[in-house]
């Protein structure tokens, strides 16, 4: 057994020693694992990569529920409803904390309606652009958008999806518009990127990576902080001159009043799941790395959950773009 898996394992252990019996029961059926997105997007991806040693953490089924439409909140609303027994649980992305701002007759609070589990991946993005896009770097693409302004198309997949934040938030910052596009999934704009039809895009590197490492698209710039592994050509933006860093987090959720020994013992097979050198490994070709045991918390995730409503209210209420 690995060090990593070593220290996971012991983890978990500890915290299930700590557990009630009624929750030492506890999973003895299958749990329904609600994607609030479409199968094959960023998020669906991350889950299928994670359910199988999930599954075996918790030794039951976890069975993924794709639950997509309105910018994830029919998934996220269900869950929010669902009964609060731990055998309904939701993995959402950065969604969860743009949602009370972009939707204003929002069924659910994000604050209220759940009982946070743990941060799960913090996925950076990519911007692309179609194979005849002029220019080799992000100081061009940069360019090219200050001299055409609203000429310049650039897609997202449907308001509140982490393409149109990324979107939102450059504008915001280089105070410039373009003319945005919206599509029903990642899918369909990649089909227009690589066509030549759309000119730009800000996405995920769970989504973006094959599409690059291909060359069937011209990449910018990376999100993050620092290079990845996995592009290790493609420079950040920061690095570019001009600092711009958008993470994709993502978080898994119980409806609230599930009991706190129930979401210890999620909490406790998460965190040995996200240990797992395998899925490391997998994630880490995608440009991802799990999220550091410290934030796989309740409390961690709760408080991060909160400062990121802050952030984005002001950012998306500038845009004035609603999804309702």
């Amino acid at each position: 057994m690995s060090m990593i898996r070593r220290v996971f394992a012991g983890a978990a252990a500890a915290a299930l020693l700590a557990l009630p019996a009624f929750a030492q029961s506890y999973p003895t059926q299958a749990i329904s694992l609600v994607v609030p997105f479409a199968p094959g997007g960023p998020t669906d991806a991350l889950a299928r990569l994670m359910v199988e040693p999930f599954s075996r953490e918790l030794g039951v089924s976890v069975v993924i529920e794709n639950l997509g439409g309105a910018g994830g909140t029919i998934g996220v609303g269900r869950v929010a409803s669902a009964r609060p027994d731990g055998y309904t649980l939701l993995l959402h992305n950065i969604g969860m904390a743009t949602a009370p701002t972009l939707y204003r007759r929002l069924p659910y609070d994000p604050l209220t309606a759940f009982e946070t589990i743990g941060l799960v991946a913090p996925v950076p993005m990519v911007w692309i652009g179609r194979p005849n896009f002029p220019g080799t770097n992000f100081a061009d693409m940069l360019a090219f958008i200050r001299e055409n302004g609203d000429k310049v198309n650039v897609a997202h997949a449907g308001l509140g999806s982490a393409s149109q934040l990324c979107a939102t938030l450059l504008q915001a910052q280089i105070r410039q518009s373009v003319t945005t596009v919206a599509f029903r999934g990642t899918g369909p704009v990649f089909a227009e990127i690589m066509g030549g039809r759309i000119d730009l895009v800000c996405d995920q590197t769970s989504s973006t990576t094959p599409y690059i490492t291909s060359g069937r698209v011209k990449a910018f710039a990376i999100t993050s902080a620092q290079r990845l592994s996995s592009l290790p050509d493609l420079p950040t933006a920061t690095e570019q001159g001009t600092p711009f860093e958008v993470t994709v987090w993502h978080g898994m959720y119980a409806p609230r009043g599930t009991p706190r020994a129930i979401v210890d013992r999620v909490n406790a097979a998460l965190r040995v799941t996200l240990g797992e050198p395998r899925l490391i490994a997998r994630l880490a070709e995608l440009g991802i790395a799990p999220e550091p045991q410290e934030r796989i918390t309740p409390e961690a995730h709760r408080a991060f959950l909160e400062a990121e409503i802050a952030r984005w209210r002001p950012i998306l209420t500038a845009a004035g773009e609603y999804a309702d």
